[in-house]
């Protein structure tokens, strides 16, 4: 059972074993549309498409985040359509190194499935192999996924608020640097970081290829990061609590499991003006 990181070679090997379910989540936040385009145009063999915004996320409400979870029920019966069961080995993928297929990743283990693993390196380093791609629908035949959805393994806004009063838990941003300081924002209408947060990228988890570091690696520079605080009082979080799920897969992978999600994330948190706002390191 592969429960982090899979290797191209491996899953290679796999393509047609039928107790392995492959994902396609390749997705553009500012072209909605141009992952499912990029699916249709060339595929790993067999893979199915999850659309971060229709299949991975539930409708937006005025008091949400971007990509609020979606409904376990809805989520475990399109799970069935595309064929996945409690026995399954699932597989993501997306264009790069993961920080989209990462949000799948953490949904199949929030509803209490572990066996599913991200493609390490993504679609790129599987073309810039020559591996097989495929433009074909994948043939499928439906199952029965039953879901045991585990809410503790995310957090609200209204448990973020606390988090001073509390004290012992470290807030961290997946966001790159200048967003998370305030010096940009392509994508929300405010800019800067919760109070408190501290900034963690998620592309610090990998190299220059894409592909994750080794987990002793990701272990020393994590447990730099957290110092005293113990995985399970890290929240992670980002824009829209999608690339905050590659850093508790990171985390995961280098042995440090049990952080939490920030589900809402920042454009939850700047739905109320109210909240405060910070800016700078």
């Amino acid at each position: 059972m592969f429960t982090t990181l899979v290797d191209t070679t491996t899953l290679a090997a796999h393509l047609n074993d039928p107790g392995w379910v492959i994902f396609d989540c390749r997705f553009d936040l500012t072209k909605p549309d141009a992952g499912q385009q990029a699916y249709e145009e060339g595929h790993i063999p067999g893979a199915r498409y999850a659309h971060l915004d229709r299949d991975l996320s539930s409708p937006v409400t005025p008091q949400s985040g971007r990509h609020p979870l979606p409904d376990p029920t809805a989520l475990a019966t399109q799970l069935g359509r595309w064929g996945v069961d409690r026995q399954k080995q699932v597989i993501v993928y997306d264009g790069g190194p993961g920080a989209i297929a990462a949000r799948m990743w953490w949904l199949l283990r929030w509803l209490g499935h572990d066996a599913v693993a991200l493609l390490d390196g993504g679609m790129a380093k599987w073309r810039e192999e020559k591996r097989p791609l495929s433009r074909e629908a994948p043939s499928i035949t439906t199952h029965v996924f039953e879901p045991h959805p585990d809410d503790s393994r995310w957090v609200s806004t209204a448990t973020i608020e606390q988090l001073p009063d509390e004290g012992g838990s470290l807030l961290l941003d997946a966001r790159a640097q200048r967003r998370f300081e305030g010096a940009v924002e392509p994508i929300d209408k405010v800019a800067g970081h919760v109070p408190g947060a501290v900034n963690r990228p998620f592309e610090n988890n990998v190299d220059e290829q894409g592909c994750f570091l080794a987990p002793a690696q990701l272990r020393k520079q994590w447990l730099e990061l957290l110092g005293p605080v113990p995985p399970s009082r890290v929240i992670n979080m980002c824009g829209s609590g999608v690339t905050a799920c590659h850093n508790i897969l990171a985390m995961t992978h280098a042995g440090l499991d049990g952080a939490k999600l920030y589900v809402g994330s920042w454009s939850e948190w700047i739905r109320d003006s109210g909240r405060p706002v910070a800016t700078g390191a």
